[in-house]
């Protein structure tokens, strides 16, 4: 046997931090109490919230900010130029993303931009923090997950509710057992959206705007609506619906309440845009099944109030405007931001769960960031991309669906007592709002199969379904195959 000398062993110590040093995210030279530089791309609306949360946070110093929209860029970095800060603007990300300053970002860009940000980043060396949903499309979505994995990136979701304490606590009381087993999950987004207008023809994009780079990925259309910023969520080319805006961190906590790790296996949607015609394309009206076992996933979006001329909106079980509610044996838990409660058969208080909120959400990425573990993680990408998922498997079924009237739609969903019980309430919800659905008639989209390992439809209707797992990604703005 060789004997291994002390010079012999020291020489292999110092190849091996030399190894770990190359291979970490901070091999310039710092001590554990250094400051992450970080970068923030999109601050025009919640891109602003993430220069005030992580410039405030201890250790993190906020270096460059990016943004397709000069007059949005230029505010921010006259912010910072008040304060005495430095800071460095980009338009292009990917300039930005060339800047070996930086050790993280974070991107609060329109959905479409999520996906390929994250993979670009992660091919840089950058660590991502990326605003919810992770992604457009399916396909994009799984994509961005390779990425972190493949170039050992701390990449967390913008769902901030997974680092809400008493939503923790909830969730592992309820699978525990202690209401019984898990009868369904309903998640709701009572949100309310008014109309975005409607124009006779092309507007004037902003001049403040290079809608090259804001397009990115999306194909880039004339601008078919009043406002270019935000009312992009209502087209299908850039936006997802509000099941895919808001719903989306509603989406994520039912599917956590279940302790589901994968996509379902069918899906069934149903709604349609009601109230008022307008340029938008999404639905602000739905319905979408989830078919899990033993306990399926509904989930439920409202633009409308509760009543024509009112300003509230519909409550479920204690639950105004935004929350989930996990129906048990023994009771139900009903909740939302900031914890909840857990109530018997009769609708008494039993515990009550308190959180803050997610506050914490981004100093859990930065603690990350720092640990190089991604089990340290509230709100992984993976759990991003399957919440996300959820929603545009809903948006798909709803997509290929056909205007049927009240009685067929009853029919065809007659043996499904979880879909039927949201449906008569929809009907109710629309008929208070003095919607006439004989003369606009709802969507119902058809049952969709999903191939949950591979992440695509099979059966009936997948040939057209696949065609909306991925997009047509517009030059130079693709995300490859192997990324």
């Amino acid at each position: 046997m060789s004997k291994v000398t002390r010079r012999d062993f020291i020489k292999s110590s110092l190849a091996a931090g030399v190894t770990m040093t190359l291979l970490s995210p901070y091999s310039r030279v710092r001590g554990a109490n250094d400051d992450i530089r970080l970068a923030i791309v999109g601050v025009g609306g919640q891109g602003s919230g993430h220069i005030n949360y992580f410039r405030n946070l201890p250790g993190v110093r906020v270096v460059a900010l990016c943004d397709a929209d000069k007059d949005h860029l230029d505010k921010r970095v006259e912010d910072f130029k008040k304060r005495n800060e430095k800071i460095d603007g980009f338009l292009d990300v990917r300039k930005l993303l060339e800047d070996k300053n930086i050790d993280a970002i974070t991107t609060a860009t329109p959905n479409f931009w999520h996906s390929l940000v994250v993979v670009w980043a992660c091919q840089a060396g950058k660590d991502v923090y990326v605003e919810k949903p992770v992604s457009h499309n399916i396909w994009e979505g799984r994509k961005a997950v390779e990425a972190a994995r493949k170039y050992n990136r701390i990449v967390q979701t913008g769902t901030q509710k997974r680092s809400d304490e008493g939503l923790i606590e909830a969730f592992k009381y309820i699978r525990e057992g202690n209401l019984g087993a898990i009868k369904w999950a309903r998640g709701f987004c009572y949100k309310p959206r008014g109309s975005i207008g409607k124009v006779n023809g092309p507007q004037p994009v902003p001049a403040s705007v290079d809608y090259d780079l804001w397009c990115g990925p999306a194909d880039m259309l004339p601008l078919m609506r009043k406002n270019l910023h935000y009312d992009w969520h209502w087209v299908w080319n850039t936006g997802n619906g509000d099941i895919g805006n808001q719903g989306i961190h509603e989406m994520d906590l039912a599917r956590w309440a279940l302790g589901q790790k994968g996509l379902a296996p069918r899906v069934i949607g149903i709604g349609g845009r009601f109230g008022y015609d307008d340029d938008a394309e999404t639905a602000n009206t739905q319905i979408a099944f989830y078919d899990y076992k033993p306990a399926p996933l509904i989930f439920e979006v409202r633009g409308l109030p509760r009543k024509a001329g009112e300003t509230g909106m519909d409550v479920y079980r204690k639950v105004t405007q935004i929350g989930v509610v996990v129906q048990c044996e023994n009771g139900y838990f009903a909740g939302g931001d900031g914890g909840g409660w857990t109530y018997d058969k009769d609708g008494n208080k039993l515990k009550q769960f308190k959180g803050e909120g997610g506050g914490r959400h981004h100093q859990n990425f930065i603690d990350a960031v720092r640990s190089r573990k991604t089990s340290d993680l509230n709100a992984d990408i993976e759990e991003g991309h399957l919440s996300s998922s959820l929603c545009h498997m809903g948006n798909i079924s709803y997509r290929l669906g056909q205007k049927k009237s009240t009685e067929e739609i009853k029919e065809m969903i007659k043996d499904n007592s979880e879909l039927t019980d949201s449906f008569e309430r929809f009907l109710s919800h629309l008929a208070a709002n003095n919607v006439d659905l004989g003369k606009t008639p709802a969507t119902i989209g058809p049952m969709l199969t999903m191939d949950v390992k591979k992440e695509s439809f099979v059966g009936q209707s997948a040939d057209m379904a696949n065609m909306l797992v991925k997009r047509n990604y517009r030059e130079p703005y693709v995300i490859p195959d192997k990324v």
